[in-house]
């Protein structure tokens, strides 16, 4: 039994066909149409040994208590400003070293 957790929809089908199992999913009636949903749950798990054609329930949805707990997404967080308030000025540049020295 492949591992189809963290798939999308149409790559665990995809795998499912490969290994000669067929796919359910009770929580999407559409699962035919389903492309980029990610799978959360899977039965039986993982390297269970299953006949060829069995069918395998996936989930796109986690049941009540599971996961989702509402973190939110992650992104970084770009750097603060520097502190140390306005900074003195630079002098103008003067002109160029080889006028100073004569043309070249």
């Amino acid at each position: 039994m492949p591992r189809l957790v963290g798939l999308m929809a149409v790559d665990a089908r995809a795998s499912a066909y490969a290994h000669g199992v067929l796919l359910a999913a009770p929580d999407r009636p559409d699962f035919l149409r389903t492309v980029v949903d990610h799978v959360v749950r899977q039965y039986p798990p993982p390297g269970a040994e299953v006949p060829r054609g069995a069918v395998v329930t996936v989930w796109f949805d986690f049941g009540e208590g599971e996961g989702a707990g509402g973190a939110g997404v992650r992104e970084p967080r770009p750097p603060k400003p520097s502190g140390g308030g306005l900074k003195r000025e630079l002098e103008e540049p003067g002109p160029p070293m080889y006028a100073a020295l004569g043309s070249p």
